[in-house]
């Protein structure tokens, strides 16, 4: 169905980045059966579609890895098909963070379909997950986590600026978020200046507190030898 008068509007270049507590708070709030899609999506990055797309050959446990090799496409009016990455750089294997291996086991277990090729992500009936019917579920989840206005692309973008804030180089952004170009992976970066100034800025209040605690503690002191002698 073609909705006129609709056209898609570019992002804002500013979009909320959630805390890691927030993510798993948002993980905690989802039905069980997208928990792992919400913690894996911000942990390696992964778009949408790129995730939905997993299969169970694509996850490798022991290694604790997973290969994006495919991706989810929705265009209005045609049936859902799988198709190659954005760009010959979205195919990529990542590493899975170990907080995030537990949950991913728990839910191959108890939710992806049987067999090499079946999928590890997918609704509540058994059918490919679609974007709205998942819609439904996050808006659910963000009211419970008291999180407004954050989509599921978010997620990814979070997890962009975490990486960089643990140190990703250049070429280690471009790899985990499947871009050939410098110049989406260069956002993030300047992005963690910015956040290395916060943090200078709160170790610096931090080391303000703790020090003015010390010499008032120390002046005490002084004062009891004083009226000791």
């Amino acid at each position: 169905m073609h909705h006129q008068g609709r056209r898609r509007r570019d992002p804002p270049p500013e979009r909320p980045v959630l805390s890691i507590s927030e993510v798993f708070a948002l993980a905690d709030a989802i039905d069980r059966r997208y928990r792992a899609l919400v913690l894996l999506a911000t942990f390696a990055n992964l778009r949408w579609g790129e995730a939905v797309a997993l299969r169970r050959k694509d996850v490798d446990l022991k290694a604790g890895t997973v290969r994006v090799e495919r991706t989810l496409v929705e265009v209005t009016g045609k049936p859902l098909h799988f198709g190659p990455p954005k760009t010959e750089a979205g195919v990529r294997t990542l590493p899975v963070p170990a907080i995030v291996l537990p949950e991913l086991k728990a839910h191959i277990k108890a939710f992806a379909q049987d067999g090499e090729e079946g999928l590890i992500f997918i609704g509540g009936k058994g059918a490919l997950l679609r974007r709205a019917n998942f819609r439904r579920n996050w808006v659910r989840a963000l009211n419970k986590a008291g999180l407004k206005d954050v989509r599921f692309h978010d997620l990814r973008h979070t997890g962009n600026t975490l990486a960089a804030i643990a140190g990703a180089t250049l070429p280690e952004l471009k790899e985990r978020m499947g871009h050939a170009s410098d110049r989406a992976a260069m956002i993030y970066l300047h992005a963690t200046d910015e956040r290395h100034r916060e943090i200078a800025d709160t170790l610096s209040a931090m080391a303000k507190a703790e020090l003015k605690g010390k010499k008032r503690s120390g002046t005490q002191r002084a004062r009891k030898r004083k009226k000791r002698s």
